[in-house]
């Protein structure tokens, strides 16, 4: 019995012996390890520093526009890969289709089935989540809050003068109070509508979903041709255009209604795609007002400005000769009336004389032949300065043309 004891206290004390080697081991091995990793860390900083300078260094630095997956905005359309391919988007008003009834979903199907079967090209469909930003509409109802008022101003003057006159009829008073009434009416009213559009506008959770199917095109489907890039840019416009039409009236059997976006509703939509953070609160209009537009230029080709300054320079033109030309012609007829205010004595006599001889058969030959020797002696007189039958002075006489 005790030889047993003996025996397992000797197995006990090797079994905790060897327990104690292991776990001495063990720490040499971390401590060298760890002893390892400093010794390496602190030789090679400066290198691997080097390294980083270094690479940040090879980093070339390159402008955003090559960042961004497209070239510009022109004609309605993004131009891509320096004119090797230009997008059309086409935006849809969505429909309700759960709230539908049977007939009117098969409808919708079947139109969507007849949609896609016209498709010769390809197209991409795109969904654009935006939260509903409700400053125009609230700008919008206080200028109209605006006119309301002093609407309201107005009806309340008038009916106040007409009751203090006292002279209206009971009638007249009664209509002027259903005025007064239904513009107080209306101003509350609009004034309730801008609170709740305020209170609206601070939940940040309501949302909205736009629609857009990506219309494409490129270069190539042209062939081999010698176009330049003004003359590509043309017909890739006449195609996608054609085929935006087409789309358009193609859903329009599945009850959408769609519209080709033009170049500022383009970028408000890229506006948004890449600073989604942003557009909440800074919009598209608010940075193009503000001359940000280094991401996006809407402005017009070098030679459409030019353009348009000949086309002023041709209109101011015209308008300064038209005005030339309308004022030489007045001075013509005034010149023409001067003249014939000149000689108004003469034709008068001139006209007198043909009178006489055309009726010189009713008045008799001698009559009228006196009478034509007396306005020629008349006219002698007057030129000589002499009197008149009524005795009085008279000259005749023509004034100098002034030029």
């Amino acid at each position: 019995m005790i030889d047993d004891i003996n025996t397992l206290t000797m197995i006990l004390f090797i079994i905790v012996i060897a327990i104690v080697m292991l776990f001495a081991v063990l720490f040499l091995v971390y401590f060298k390890s760890k002893k390892g990793k400093e010794s390496k860390s602190s030789t090679i900083p400066e290198s691997t520093d080097k390294r980083k300078e270094s690479s940040k260094r090879a980093v070339p630095e390159e402008p955003v526009e090559d960042f961004m997956e497209f070239d510009t905005i022109t004609d309605n359309m993004i131009e891509v890969k320096n004119g090797m391919k230009y997008i059309m988007v086409v935006e849809c008003q969505g429909i309700n289709y759960d709230l539908m009834s049977e007939l009117e979903k098969n409808a919708v199907e079947e139109g969507f089935v007849q949609f896609l079967n016209t498709l010769r090209h390809p197209i991409q469909i795109y969904t654009q989540t935006r939260t509903i930003n409700l400053e125009s509409s609230i700008q919008t109802y206080k200028s109209k809050i605006e006119e309301l008022e002093n609407n309201l101003e107005k009806a309340k003057t008038e009916y106040t003068k007409m009751v203090n006159s006292g002279n209206y009829p009971k009638e007249e008073l009664e209509k002027a109070q259903f005025e007064l009434t239904k513009q107080t009416n209306l101003y509350e009213y609009g004034k309730d509508i801008i609170y709740n559009t305020e209170k609206m506008s601070l939940n940040k959770n309501v949302l909205n979903q736009k629609y857009y199917i990506v219309i494409p095109y490129y270069a190539d489907e042209l062939g081999q041709n010698s176009f330049d890039k003004e003359e590509i840019r043309n017909l890739s416009f006449s195609e996608l255009y054609t085929r935006a039409q087409s789309i358009i009236r193609t859903i329009a059997a599945c009850g959408v209604n769609a519209k080709v976006l033009n170049s500022d509703d383009l970028a408000d939509l890229l506006y948004v795609a890449y600073n989604r953070d942003e557009a909440e609160v800074y919009g598209i209009d608010k940075a193009l007002r503000a001359g940000f537009d280094e991401l996006y230029s809407t402005a017009p080709d070098v030679l459409d400005k030019k353009i348009r300054i000949l086309d002023k320079q041709i209109e101011e033109k015209a308008f300064e000769k038209a005005n030339q030309l309308i004022t030489e012609v007045k001075s013509e007829k005034q010149k023409a009336i001067e003249e014939k205010q000149e000689n108004v004595d003469d034709l008068i006599d001139q006209l007198a004389k043909i009178i006489l001889e055309e009726n010189a058969t009713m008045i008799g030959t001698d009559v009228a032949k006196d009478a034509i020797n007396k306005i020629d002696k008349q006219k002698q007189n007057q030129e000589k300065g002499g009197e008149t039958p009524d005795g009085q002075k008279t000259k005749r006489g023509r004034r100098k043309k002034t030029v």
